[in-house]
């Protein structure tokens, strides 16, 4: 009889193992954020020292780092959507 509830819950969509699992997977984009677009500055920066090209790179390899933060958000919103 125990085992018809756990599946039931399991069902409904109340398990509480699925929603701490989302709560992880947000909080994971909450820090690749700020990293993506700290990784682009950082080699954007570097590469206009190198190749004396200030700041086109660094706004460039910025605006990727946003991009690439935007996909990752949009590949775990798209995954706890089923």
């Amino acid at each position: 009889m125990a085992e018809r509830k756990e599946t039931d819950r399991v069902v409904q969509g109340n398990d509480p193992g699925r929603s701490r699992r989302a709560w992880v997977d947000y909080s994971s984009v909450g820090l690749m954020f700020p990293i993506s677009i700290a990784v682009g500055l950082a080699i954007g920066y570097l590469l206009d020292r190198w190749l004396s090209t200030a700041p086109i790179l660094t706004i460039l390899f910025v605006l990727y780092g946003v991009a690439a933060g935007f996909v990752n958000l949009y590949k775990v919103t798209r995954r706890h959507e089923k």
